[in-house]
């Protein structure tokens, strides 16, 4: 596990204290003053609904742009992709943000369970991270790697420190999916194959040949792309065919039985099973490589049986193909037990792409790979004219020593434990909760119609409860293939408290849909 420190105690963190008891969904709270969830909003008021924890913390008071204005050149002069994205019926106008807290253009304020797509890592404009920030933008903002400058190297030190050996070669870029272009690039160049597997429903990125990495509808375009690409089953041990009580590295199991001797899985030779069916029929006998992300992120918090990554590589290292870990989402710390989301499953890739909370929601993202295959991309000339540049660097170094300073490692874990465990007695309280799974603060709520069938919730349904959590107060996002699973992936600072709050908003949510269709 990485080193952690004690927590942050900084503004916003004095807390109220109330429990939440999960079976009755009812919040003993002190009211305090100030907090400004506006009950008019919410379609069912209760009185038992609680007051946000209070957050000392005051924003600058909104004076810019009109909501109106800002939503008619989002329509006219946004391409239409933006609007398709925009969340909510009734959207967020975002002005403020400070630790786990955001505030809108009319001063209301949230609990940020979203974090920007899991983006924010230690905080919204963390102190100590803005200071580092404007104190390298006073000193020296674009330079490139024609040149020598301090803050990539004291930064690429850092990060390495953080890997096992031999995965100590850093390539800086600005996005996740520019750092999976390149590992695919490397490992294709270093092994001198070409077809690469990934698992079907994974996300790793929207560029033209992430896009063939990714394997969801939602994310495809009819145009020729990735090619090489193929996915094998997702070892979903909740909706896929095979899954038991006792397979997924995490606090909470699903609710189906099993029947495995002990010291075996059945749901994980079944799944590995397929992944050799693909190898007999899909990919040629010498293959570039395996992507996977350690817990699924747009997926839907997907975990796999303990043992399915270990027997993938095996089988992958056999085939002359290199093993990429995806820690997009997953990295530093979020998964709570480690630093990063591959140790968990006791293995060692060869390659490690990362990006989100690398920077605290600064454009940025890395390659981490072996001097071996770093030396096969050597074999070209790649520039890179943003990656790696002196603000970007400065932040991330700030990140990574926030993250020791403040304990966000162990932050995620007891409170990512609590909410697992707490949302687990929800999920046997109502019906269209069929899982609950994830491990730290990568958290994922599966909805379905009922738990016999497994069938994803409507989408309709997804949204009602989704705005109704938001009216209350509370963002957190979607994901899954069907749109079907709750993410809840905070920034790494929140307290029980916050946790508490959620769950009760949260029990709300979904009290008032049941309410309303049964």
């Amino acid at each position: 596990m990485h080193k952690v420190f004690s927590r942050f105690n900084g503004p916003c963190l004095d807390r109220v204290k109330y429990s939440y008891n999960a079976f009755t969904g009812l919040a003993k709270f002190h009211r305090p003053s100030g907090a400004l969830l506006k009950k008019s909003a919410v379609k069912h008021t209760a009185p038992d609904l609680p007051e946000m924890p209070p957050c000392s913390f005051t924003p600058e008071v909104y004076k810019d742009m009109s909501k109106e204005r800002m939503m008619e050149i989002r329509r006219q002069y946004c391409n239409p992709m933006t609007m398709k994205v925009t969340y909510y019926k009734k959207p967020v106008y975002i002005h403020q943000g400070h630790m786990q807290w955001l505030w809108d253009v009319d001063g209301r304020r949230y609990l940020d369970l979203f974090a920007g797509v899991a983006t924010v890592s230690v905080g919204h404009c963390h102190p100590k991270v803005t200071e580092a920030a404007e104190k390298q933008l006073r000193k020296l903002w674009h330079t490139t790697n024609i040149y020598v400058y301090s803050p990539l190297h004291e930064y690429t030190e850092k990060l390495a420190a953080t890997l096992p050996d031999p995965l100590k070669v850093i390539y800086l870029t600005n996005s996740g999916s520019e750092a999976n272009d390149m590992a695919m690039l490397m490992a294709r160049l270093h092994t001198g194959n070409f077809d690469v597997i990934t698992l079907r429903g994974s996300y790793h990125g929207g560029s033209p040949h992430t896009m063939g990495l990714t394997s969801n509808a939602a994310y495809k375009y009819p145009v020729a792309s990735g090619l090489g690409c193929h996915n094998t089953m997702c070892p979903d041990v909740f909706a896929g065919p095979w899954g038991g009580s006792n397979c997924r590295d995490s606090p909470v199991q699903t609710i189906r039985d099993c029947s495995c001797p002990q010291g075996s899985c059945t749901a994980n030779d079944k799944y590995i099973g397929q992944l050799n069916e693909v190898f007999a029929t899909s990919v040629p006998s010498r293959i570039a490589a395996f992507f996977a992300e350690p817990i699924m992120g747009v997926g839907g918090a997907v975990q796999y049986p303990k043992n399915f990554l270990k027997d993938t590589y095996k089988l992958v290292r056999e085939r002359g193909g290199v093993c990429i870990a995806d820690e997009v989402q997953t990295g530093f710390g979020r998964t709570g037990s480690h630093f990063w989301g591959f140790q968990g499953h006791d293995v060692i890739p060869d390659m490690v792409t990362m990006a989100k909370g690398i920077a605290n929601g600064f454009p940025m993202g890395a390659v981490v790979t072996t001097p071996e295959i770093a030396a096969s991309f050597a074999k070209g000339v790649h520039f890179n004219t943003f990656g790696g540049n002196p603000v970007a660097c400065a932040i991330a170094s700030s990140v990574l020593d926030t993250m020791e300073e403040d304990g966000t490692q162990q932050i995620s874990h007891d409170v990512g434990t609590y909410l697992l465990t707490e949302l687990a007695k929800m999920r046997d309280k109502y019906e269209i909760i069929g899982d609950v799974r994830g491990k730290g603060l990568q958290i994922g709520v599966e909805m379905v119609k009922d738990k016999a069938s497994r069938k994803p919730l409507p989408p309709a349904a997804m949204s009602e409860i989704f705005e109704d959590t938001k009216d209350m107060g509370v963002l957190i996002g979607k994901g899954g293939v069907y749109g079907q699973t709750f993410r809840i992936k905070p920034p790494m600072c929140i307290t029980r408290d916050d946790a508490d709050f959620f769950l009760a908003v949260f029990n709300q949510a979904l009290h008032n849909y049941m309410e309303d269709h049964h």
